[in-house]
């Protein structure tokens, strides 16, 4: 028997691209990107399914345009700020809304599409860097070293789901009792210092790791 449509106040809203692209957005972000489907999304709308394509062509469109809403959710580079500044900012907000949605960052680089916003946010990166002083060659080696920063440390963070600092205290701690400390004494050192309480004002191993790249652009900068 076919699935009735979900009756809610919602779903007598007037339907727009708009509505069904929030609405997939709001699954994936519940469900996974995996669960999403047309008919399930059409559910969630509380129409049929031959209703979307009204509204899109195919499930790649609303890929795409699921895509261009969360990358206009990153706060992009001021043009009048320090570069390093201004791109310290973009950095950690666009790891935050990747972890936000943890479905996006994989999806950024299996999309074929190229949407407006995603075209917006490498063009305002570029051009802080371009501005700041870098040659073409450099802006393009220390975009693509930036990006590889946010998205991969984004899909290990997105891959591990080690869940709250708690869970993570706790596997930490099972993972200790069976490691084999006299022939695996660093790594014992290293786990261990994820029992150690958390700094609220701490940002974490990704911003370590983007202000190491950072530093490395300035000096590079200073010195060609």
């Amino acid at each position: 028997m076919a699935s009735q449509p979900k009756p809610n106040d919602e779903a007598r809203a007037p339907l727009s691209r708009a509505r069904v692209l929030e609405a997939a957005i709001g699954l994936a972000d519940e469900s996974g990107i995996a669960s999403l489907t047309m008919r399930k999304l059409a559910q969630e709308l509380g129409v049929e399914a031959m209703t979307l394509y009204y509204y899109v062509s195919n499930k790649d469109e609303i890929l795409d345009g699921m895509v261009d809403i969360v990358v206009g959710e990153i706060e992009l580079p001021s043009p009048a700020a320090d570069w390093k500044a201004a791109i310290r900012r973009t950095a950690i907000s666009a790891h935050a809304v990747l972890i936000r949605h943890p479905w996006a960052a994989s999806l950024m680089l299996s999309s074929a599409g190229v949407s407006d916003a995603r075209l917006r946010y490498m063009n305002s990166i570029l051009g802080s860097l371009r501005l700041s002083g870098f040659s073409a060659e450099m802006t393009d080696h220390a975009y693509h070293a930036l990006e590889s920063h946010i998205i991969g440390f984004t899909l290990w963070v997105v891959g591990m789901d080690l869940g709250s600092d708690e869970d993570l205290a706790l596997l930490a701690t099972d993972f200790l009792r069976d490691l084999p400390r006299d022939r695996l004494p660093h790594l014992a050192e290293h786990v261990e210092q994820h029992l150690k309480p958390r700094n609220p004002d701490d940002e974490g191993s990704f911003a370590f790791g983007l202000d190491l790249i950072l530093d490395g652009l300035e000096r590079i900068r200073t010195t060609a």
